[in-house]
């Protein structure tokens, strides 16, 4: 269970919470001003049991007969998330995946600003990405600070991000977004989301297999 002010949240909840929020602020740009359980949660890929028993940990939205009000319901749960501030983003770990990463244009959109790059191959620090020249991470301990990161990406290789996260922590972040294929040992006060793109294709494997099992055709 998480706290979301004074309301526990399940962290499952939690994790569905931005999809809620994407599905409306889709409808609010298409001009729609009320929505039912129904239509919002099949835009965000789940029941609609679900999404009421959701949204009912943060307290008590919609009309019976109208629906939810977009707007209001969309800010709710901005706030719920702690978007109503900016969150400054660092990424270390400038290669394809972090440039790539660098240059996603919907951080702004979401309440996030990337102010630092960081990198260890001399080849990539000095260079520039997203319009920030790219820092060594050997200077990390000066950069986060000094540009007052509250959150880290983090897409270094597996075998030195350990070392990395602990640094990271050790400067006062208690966020980190993980790309590295490792599991991260951190205190229990960090929180870390990890995304194994290896791992969810391994996944989509097995489901792949196990439909053709199932359908008696070869893989």
């Amino acid at each position: 269970m998480i706290e979301l002010g004074e309301a526990t949240v399940p962290a499952a909840t939690v994790a569905r919470l931005p999809y809620y929020l994407r599905a409306l602020r889709d409808l609010a740009e298409a001009g729609v001003t009320t929505t039912s359980s129904s239509e919002l949660a099949e835009r965000s890929g789940v029941g609609s049991a679900q999404l009421r028993k959701d949204l009912s940990y943060l307290g008590s939205f919609g009309t019976r007969g109208v629906g939810y009000d977009v707007q209001s319901l969309a800010q709710y749960i901005a706030s719920a998330l702690g978007l109503g501030s900016e969150h400054r983003l660092a990424i270390v770990g400038i290669g394809n995946l972090g440039h790539a990463l660098a240059n996603y244009s919907g951080y702004a959109a979401r309440g996030f600003q990337v102010v630092a790059l960081l990198d260890a191959d001399p080849q990539v620090v000095g260079g520039s990405a997203a319009g920030l020249t790219i820092e060594h991470v050997d200077a990390l301990e000066d950069v986060l600070p000094r540009t007052g990161v509250s959150m880290v990406v983090l897409a270094t290789p597996g075998p030195v991000a350990q070392a990395i996260a602990e640094r990271i922590v050790g400067c006062g972040v208690r966020e980190i977004l993980s790309f590295a294929p490792v599991a991260l040992q951190l205190p229990d006060d960090v929180v870390v989301r990890s995304v194994d793109v290896a791992g969810e294709l391994q996944i989509l494997a097995f489901h792949a297999a196990a439909r053709a099992a199932t359908n008696g055709t070869p893989r």
